[in-house]
């Protein structure tokens, strides 16, 4: 997998902050997830691999547009490079 990681979406907001129940259709996907998987890391010029920033299990946010959704075994996943992380968060 290389650079890449593998990251659960947390669940979207079901409600405005002033009590309004939104349909799934005006739901917005949240941009922060847990990391579930990483990969071995990218590989340099030299043929080592650059350790990983984030870890399994780290909360994260991440841009708007990033990585692919994949669905396994009836859960929708994202693999993304590990640039598309904006922030850890703790």
């Amino acid at each position: 997998m290389g650079d890449k990681v593998v990251v659960r979406r947390e669940a979207a907001e079901q409600a405005t902050s002033g009590g309004i129940v939104l349909p799934d259709a005006a739901q917005d996907k949240p941009q922060e997830g847990r990391v579930l998987s990483i990969g071995d890391g990218q590989l340099l010029a030299n043929g080592e691999r650059a350790a990983h920033q984030v870890s399994e299990g780290d909360r994260i946010v991440f841009s708007k547009w990033a990585g692919a959704e994949v669905e396994v075994e009836g859960e929708k996943l994202l693999i993304m490079s590990e640039d598309d992380i904006l922030a850890i968060v703790k």
